[in-house]
Formats: structure tokens, C-alpha cells, sequence
């Protein structure tokens, strides 16, 4: 390592590992800080949508500690450091870019991924599916979404976006005629969902950011409901259906004039 301040960040996580240190952070595991690698994911995320700079570098510095966090663990117990993590990636990233730091060619982002994917195929010791890279743990959605990227990069996919509408018309006729069979419901919402997110992808919409955007609408909308209501000295629970829904369409017409 040669970076002043990157090298002081994991000389300060092994102070906070060390006998005079936190006692927190040395009781921590891999196991007990994969909830908050996660976390950290999902907020540097967050600060991508919102398009906050500060907030974005904020937020990469804590995901960063994860990983320098993790490494520290791994050294301790002998099994690796950071600069094994930081020779893997580089080692990695000039392995699978021929077409940079090789003679190989390739002009489009398509021929890249399909290059990518034979190289990891050839990486791999065991025989296996290509699919194995995607980790089962993730949330189902992004999951949903890596599985069909992979798979399309090797052209099994559906031929354009109509073809998938198709497909998902068909599936909320099946999700339809299983509504009073709650075994088959599942397995049909499922199947809706999985067609859904192939639909984002095929469009270039990255689902996640997609349904995280209608959350932020419900989440602003219901708020105008519930200040409105108390404007009139009411809670939601004091209110009808009626009264709130009108709430949410002077909410959404707000909007649309912000827009504007």
C-alpha cells in the first residue's frame, strides 16, 4: 500500500482491534458485521438516488470500513490481509479486461460481458453453473435481476421487451385464475414478479432503484395524508377511505405542479 490516508484507516482499525482498543469492535465476527455491510450497501444506494455528493462520500468511506474491517479479522486469524484483497481485485479486474491491458478486442459493453463470463469460466476449478456467482443470500429482487443479466449475456433471454410484455401478460392471467388456490398463488406471484423485473432490465430500468422511487412516493404521499389530517385534527385511524384518497390525489396533483 502507498496511499497515506488509506493506510492510516487500517492502521486505525487494528488499533480499535488491539488490547487497548474498543471493546465493541473487538468483539465483532464476520458473522455479527454482515448485517451492517449491508446497511452500508444500501445507503451508499441511497445517497446515489438522492444524488448527495457529500453524502455519497460519506457514505463510501463507511462501506470501505467493512471491507478494511473484514480484512483486519482475516489477519488476526492469519488467513489473509487487505493487501491480499486489494492483489486479488487488481489481479482480477486486469485478468478480465484483455481487451484493456491485453491483445484481445472488443467495442461494445455486450462483447465485454460475454468475454467476462468465458473468463470466469475458465477461472473456475470445479465445473459448475455460471450462475453460481450469484449469491442466494441477496434480496430476491436483485437476485431475480443478476440471474437473468448472466443468463443473457449467452443469449437466453427473451428477443426484445414486447416478447417479455408478453410474458407478463400471460403471467397475470395464470396469477389470476390461482386467486382462490393460495398453494398456487405464490408460485404464481412468483413467476409475475420474476417477469416484472425482466421487463426493467430489457427497458435499461434498474428494478431496485424503480421500486425504491414508488417507495418514496408512498412514503411522501401518506405523510401529506397524515399532516393534512392533522391540520384537521384528525389521525389516519380517525379518517375514511374516502377522505384519504382524496388526500392522495391532491398529494400526487402537488406533485405533478413541483414538476413543473
Amino acid at each position: 500500500m502507498d496511499h497515506p490516508k488509506f493506510e492510516a484507516l487500517v492502521e486505525l482499525v487494528r488499533k480499535l482491534r488491539g488490547p487497548d482498543g474498543c471493546p465493541w469492535d473487538r468483539k465483532q465476527t464476520h458473522a455479527s458485521l454482515k448485517p451492517m455491510l449491508v446497511e452500508e450497501a444500501y445507503e451508499v444506494i441511497e445517497a446515489i438516488d438522492e444524488e448527495n455528493d457529500r453524502k455519497l462520500a460519506e457514505e463510501l468511506g463507511d462501506l470501505l470500513l467493512q471491507v478494511v474491517f473484514h480484512a483486519e479479522i482475516a489477519r488476526e486469524e492469519s488467513r489473509f490481509d487487505i493487501d491480499d484483497v486489494l492483489a486479488s481485485i487488481y489481479d482480477k479486474m486486469v485478468r478480465r479486461h484483455p481487451h484493456v491491458f491485453g491483445n484481445d478486442s472488443a467495442s461494445t459493453p455486450e462483447e465485454v460481458l460475454r468475454n467476462w463470463e468465458a473468463i470466469k469460466k475458465a477461472e473456475r476449478t470445479t465445473k459448475g453453473s455460471m450462475l453460481d456467482g450469484v449469491s442466494k443470500s441477496m434480496p430476491a429482487l436483485l437476485e431475480a435481476l443478476q440471474l437473468t443479466e448472466r443468463a443473457a449475456r449467452v443469449n437466453f433471454d427473451w428477443p426484445d421487451v414486447t416478447a417479455c410484455l408478453s410474458k407478463l401478460d400471460e403471467e397475470i392471467a395464470e396469477f389470476k385464475s390461482a386467486i382462490t388456490n393460495l398453494t398456487a398463488l405464490e408460485d404464481e406471484l412468483g413467476d409475475l414478479l420474476f417477469v416484472t423485473v425482466n421487463v426493467a432490465r430489457l427497458l435499461g430500468i434498474d428494478p431496485e432503484s424503480a421500486l425504491k422511487r414508488a417507495n418514496r412516493k408512498f412514503r411522501n404521499r401518506f405523510s401529506y395524508i397524515e399532516h393534512a389530517l392533522a391540520q384537521r385534527g384528525l389521525r389516519p385511524e380517525q379518517s375514511n377511505l374516502q377522505e384519504m384518497d382524496a388526500l392522495w390525489n391532491e398529494a400526487k396533483q402537488n406533485e405533478k405542479k413541483e414538476v413543473v
